[in-house]
């Protein structure tokens, strides 16, 4: 027969049409952006996503990840070293961002993600994208292969640093998924990102040390990432992202017609997330979600989970109640073997169904012997009782 295993969990939740609905009258300053849940991947709030944006230093988040990628590989090491270049130094020298490396040294390749990360360095970028690849021209090979592999449909990367070109172009959303990318899976070189000072003393002179340029680092609100960007054409970018407790949001603008206008609008879309939305933990991956009922199985329940993590995002302002069941066709006979496909877990608003996940077994069941099973069936014949 088939029967619904109920989970006990009801919480608020406003099913997607009700999340477009509770920004309709919440604007940004900016000419593009879009808000997510890190959790949930729920998209919160959206403004002509898919618009062509030059994404200046924000181009580097990518650099830093091809990077990354290396390092978890071991192709790379941090203490590794790449020899300046002149084209490198010239950067140095030119009024861009710079990191102030000199010609001919030497320098670690951690000494040149910190100062791509924390001071914006363009000299640092073209130096690290020529010790690994030969080119800046090939290592944007590297960073648009990435970029394909991680969903990014509207980008394209010509240089390491953002640099005018416009060839290097993208667009908030894709911004976002590299950014959602980058905190996902290298966490712990994330932290880079909220470091606040840079000093570099190998400059030919004196030490120079240099702020992060993310303002939102310096607010004191739980801010911890991500680059900011700028171009004369484009005005000021952002992707920020912000964690309080156990959420986190990420956001990207661009088109801020000044620095403190970046900076208020960045902190009014995130600090809007948290105020206007909750997010809830529905199941861990790999962690027990209910016990279903079992049919001539040496035990009368069996463990069951789901094989990711499941959060819904709430909107406080329109609170409903959130149902979750498995539906499955039970008891389910024994024997049942790990892993094995048992039901599906069904997310409910109302009696609409929003999402739905398969479940599997945690753990092996055996068969009851023949004596037992026959005992087991009379009983029920007689009682109704499995």
């Amino acid at each position: 027969m088939k029967k619904l295993k109920n989970l006990l969990i009801y919480y608020t939740f406003v099913y997607f049409s009700f999340i477009t609905l509770s920004y309709a009258a919440f604007e940004i300053n900016a000419r593009t952006a879009i808000l997510q849940d890190f959790l949930s991947g729920e998209i919160l709030y959206e403004k002509d996503i898919t618009r062509s944006i030059y994404p200046a230093s924000m181009t580097k988040i990518m650099t830093s990840i091809v990077v990354f990628d290396l390092l978890k590989t071991g192709d790379l090491n941090l203490d590794d070293k790449v020899m300046v270049s002149e084209n490198a130094w010239r950067l140095s020298q030119s009024g861009y961002s710079s990191m102030f490396i000199m010609v001919n040294d030497e320098v670690t390749i951690e000494e040149l993600l910190k100062g791509i990360i924390i001071a914006s360095g363009n000299d640092a970028c073209v130096a690290l994208a020529e010790g690994i690849a030969g080119t800046e021209e090939e290592f944007a090979i590297m960073m648009n292969s990435k970029a394909a592999e991680i969903g990014m449909i509207n980008s394209n990367f010509t240089n390491a640093s953002g640099i005018n070109d416009p060839d290097n172009y993208s667009t908030v959303e894709d911004i976002l998924l590299m950014s959602n990318y980058l905190i996902k899976n290298y966490p712990d070189y994330y932290s880079y990102f909220k470091e606040k000072t840079f000093t570099w003393d190998r400059t030919g002179g004196d030490p120079i040390t240099q702020g992060n340029r993310n303002p939102l680092l310096y607010k004191n609100f739980g801010a911890d990432g991500i680059k900011t960007g700028y171009l004369a054409v484009e005005k000021y970018s952002l992707a920020s992202s912000i964690k309080k407790g156990n959420r986190r949001l990420i956001a990207v603008g661009s088109g801020f017609e000044t620095k403190n206008s970046r900076s208020r609008q960045s902190k009014k879309l995130l600090t809007w997330g948290l105020t206007n939305f909750d997010t809830i933990q529905i199941a861990k991956n790999n962690e027990e979600l209910a016990r279903l009922d079992v049919w001539l199985g040496k035990k009368e329940q069996v463990k069951a989970y789901v094989k990711e993590d499941i959060y819904k995002t709430i909107p406080k302002a329109r609170k409903r109640h959130l149902k979750t069941f498995i539906y499955y066709d039970g008891p389910i006979v024994a024997p049942i073997k790990k892993n094995q496909k048992l039901g599906i877990l069904k997310v409910l608003y109302k009696d609409e169904i929003i999402n739905e996940y398969q479940v599997y077994a945690f753990e092996d069941i055996k068969k009851l012997n023949i004596i037992s099973r026959i005992i087991k069936s009379i009983n029920y014949l007689i009682w109704g009782d499995v």
